[in-house]
């Protein structure tokens, strides 16, 4: 049996607040009882160690905030982006869109949290082989925002509508049909 949409959408929030939840969980983990920024690094594999990181940019660590303006600058931008995710799920139809959309949400508020505590975001998964590392030092809120969109770009550029599927769907009125006067 199908779910509704209204129970999709409810269960897509959920996932936002798990991975809000599990983000929060892990940091407080890392900064608290095992104070990593002070005992660290731990390495748990050959490949990743656990390593204390305040970042205070976003993405690639691009638009850094050295001021309290900046940062409440990012605060609000990252704000209203988290707040368009949200919307978009509200809208949103298909499940594998809500699963993406979700991802990003949760991640995206994991991030804002620590920013408007800390004045930063906590970084602290290091993968990396010998001395090169294919990605920054990052958190579940980063992988969760990553994942989310590579879901969203895999979905938008495999997917095909069919021609015709959705016409009269969503109230769009048939084109007129053209009478030829002899």
């Amino acid at each position: 049996m199908a779910r509704s949409l209204a129970a999709r959408r409810a269960i897509a929030f959920a996932i936002a607040l798990a991975v809000f939840a599990l983000d929060r969980s892990v940091k407080w983990l890392l900064v608290g009882p095992y104070d990593l920024e002070r005992s660290g690094p731990y390495t748990l594999l050959p490949f990743f160690d656990l390593r204390f990181t305040q970042n205070f940019g976003v993405s690639l660590g691009m638009f850094t905030a050295t001021s309290a303006e900046m940062r409440m600058g990012l605060i609000l931008v990252t704000g209203l982006i988290a707040l368009g995710v949200a919307v978009w799920m509200l809208r949103e139809r298909l499940t594998g869109d809500l699963l993406g959309l979700a991802l990003v949400l949760g991640g995206a508020m994991g991030n804002i949290y620590d920013r408007f505590m800390w004045g930063f975001v906590i970084d602290y998964a290091d993968l990396h082989i010998g001395e090169w590392r294919p990605f920054l030092i990052f958190n579940i809120a980063d992988a969760a925002i990553t994942f989310g969109v590579l879901i969203l770009l895999a979905r938008s550029l495999l997917s095909r509508e069919k021609p015709g599927a959705d016409e009269n769907q969503q109230g769009d009125v048939p084109a007129a049909t053209e009478t030829i006067d002899a």
